[in-house]
């Protein structure tokens, strides 16, 4: 048993009798020493405490990515964007049918909370609690998280936005070498076809090689998980533009679609 679980961690209080040896005070053990070393010293309590953190960065994560740009810039300017346009409460929409003054403060605020969530929250967490959790799988699970919240916000009756800004926020700290591959898919695809939500599924789709194939060898498993729970929310996310797409009646976004075809 490590030295430390003698001193600060044992069940017994001063001078009390276990197994009939009476065992001297222990020496006094800042409360951040004492949770570290409750975790060293049980395999069970480790477990728990894993669990507990992950937990509260699931609930944290939500909460913080419930908070939708559009919707909250909406509210200061009077209008709900899930009236206008597409309906959608995504940085596109406002872009059409608001303006790009307007769509800038909604991406900075979704890119900013999906980064807040992936490493601020675990950050705090880690700070106040002395935790010997693993930060990056508090990172992911809160990340994903305020992609979910995004997506269903509690403040908002569940009708959000798609979550790709929020995910290109938590991705930007978590796993930053995948940006460059996704943003270069997303730009090839919108410059040449138009069509911005193509261009989102292809991004998100194509995280899972990057992060593979740009990724430290050996991947740690929780950045595998959160590049194919990203991939696969954002096609969920994204289903009614596949449909669109197959029946032809998908719009574009024709500012953007610099390479058109001539007519004859």
């Amino acid at each position: 048993m490590p030295a430390c679980c003698v001193t600060s961690c044992w069940p017994h209080t001063p001078g009390s009798t276990a197994a009939g040896w009476r065992m001297p005070a222990p020496p006094s053990v800042s409360m951040p020493a004492r949770a570290a070393c409750w975790s060293a010293c049980s395999p069970g309590r480790r477990r728990r405490t894993a669990v507990l953190d992950i937990l509260v960065m699931v609930a944290g994560g939500y909460l913080l990515g419930s908070l939708s740009g559009s919707l909250l810039l909406g509210m200061l300017k009077g209008v709900d964007i899930r009236q206008m346009g597409s309906g959608n409460a995504g940085g596109t929409n406002a872009l059409r049918s608001v303006g790009w003054v307007f769509a800038l403060g909604v991406v900075l605020i979704d890119l900013g909370k999906g980064a807040l969530a992936a490493w601020g929250l675990p950050m705090l967490w880690l700070a106040l609690t002395a935790s010997a959790a693993d930060g990056l799988v508090l990172g992911v699970s809160a990340g994903l998280a305020a992609v979910i919240g995004h997506i269903w916000p509690l403040y908002f009756r569940f009708r959000g936005g798609k979550g790709a800004g929020t995910a290109v926020g938590a991705i930007a700290v978590l796993a930053p070498w995948c940006i460059l591959p996704l943003l270069l898919v997303w730009i090839v695809t919108i410059v040449g076809t138009g069509y911005v939500g193509l261009a989102t599924i292809l991004a998100g789709l194509s995280l899972v090689p990057a992060m593979w194939l740009l990724g430290p060898e050996p991947l740690p498993p929780a950045l595998g998980a959160l590049a194919i729970a990203m991939a696969v929310l954002l096609l969920f996310t994204h289903r009614s533009n596949v449909g669109r797409l197959l029946s032809g009646t998908e719009n574009r976004f024709e500012k953007a679609r610099l390479l058109k075809r001539r007519r004859r």
